[in-house]
């Protein structure tokens, strides 16, 4: 199993070797309930008020199967949409990763706002996770 660090185990913050994977993993799953959501509508542009409910929820999903993983003495965040997951390697899930990711993907939709968000993902792969990860303020810049 991963050596966690006092910061790493006890923070209420995501914390910042970590950040770029957890921001991937929020845009992860912001894109899958905004396209289940969209699907329902028969693929068109959601209401504002449809839109809003469905970013909200994003950010309370269950993220319990996210967790830590050591790769070569690389520690990172794992779990769907993310890439390198190691099977044979020991995950650690639960603990303080879901709290973390909530309060993330919060601050997220606080920091860019729900329309700008949606608007980013009508635009197609790639946009959102450009948005919230790579640009100046974003984690993997």
């Amino acid at each position: 199993a991963p050596q966690l660090s006092p910061e790493e185990r006890l923070s209420p913050h995501m914390p910042e070797a970590l950040r770029c994977d957890a921001c991937h993993a929020i845009a992860f799953q912001i894109e899958q309930q905004l396209h289940k959501a969209e699907a329902k509508m028969g693929r068109k542009a959601l209401s504002e008020s449809d839109y809003l409910e469905v970013l909200e929820r994003s950010c309370s999903t269950s993220w319990e199967s996210y967790g830590v993983q050591e790769l070569d003495g690389v520690k990172r965040l794992t779990g769907p949409g993310l890439l390198r997951q190691e099977p044979m390697s020991v995950m650690v899930t639960g603990g303080p990763w879901p709290r973390r990711l909530s309060k993330m993907c919060l601050g997220s939709l606080g920091e860019w706002g729900e329309a700008q968000i949606y608007e980013a993902h009508r635009r197609g792969a790639g946009t959102l996770r450009e948005l919230l990860c790579q640009g100046q303020k974003g984690p993997c810049a």
